[in-house]
């Protein structure tokens, strides 16, 4: 089965989805009747303390690496017909069968390299996505110790 963009980007979303539903910030009971207030100054202060230890800001959206511009075939095609017809015409060949050989081959290695394009775009967002759910699971962890320790039960 031969996977298109279209079908890796939607799957690299999923996978994205699925691992910043894991990094979900753990929600703070106040165990000895903090109010509101106090709750509110407690879980700003624990989010400060717990971006200075771990250096992860959880409001910093993730990198998105964005798919290189893509190339027109029909610009791939132009240059291999270009290609093409030079060589024909150095080799003694039909000028114009040649052009049409090297259209045909810069067409579909220009679709190629825009396909490896996208699926590198996708593996790399894939891969910053995981590592941002990774950074959220630490943060969480270290703002969850702070806020235990200001005698909140944590679920």
């Amino acid at each position: 089965m031969h996977s298109t963009p279209r079908t890796l980007l939607l799957a690299a979303a999923l996978a994205s989805a699925a691992s910043l539903a894991l990094a979900a910030k753990p929600i703070a009971y106040p165990a000895k009747g903090q109010s509101q207030q106090q709750q509110t100054k407690d879980d700003g202060e624990c989010g400060g303390w717990a971006t200075q230890q771990t250096g992860v800001n959880p409001n910093a959206p993730p990198p998105v690496a964005a798919a290189p511009a893509q190339g027109r075939v029909g610009g791939g095609m132009a240059r291999g017909a270009v290609a093409g017809a030079t060589i024909g015409a150095i080799g003694d060949n039909d000028v114009g069968e040649a052009a049409a050989k090297g259209a045909v081959i810069g067409g579909v290695a220009r679709g190629a390299r825009n396909r490896s394009n996208q699926e590198a775009a996708a593996q790399q967002n894939q891969q910053s996505q995981a590592q941002y759910a990774q950074n959220l699971d630490t943060f969480h962890r270290a703002w969850g110790s702070c806020m235990a320790g200001r005698g909140y039960t944590l679920n």
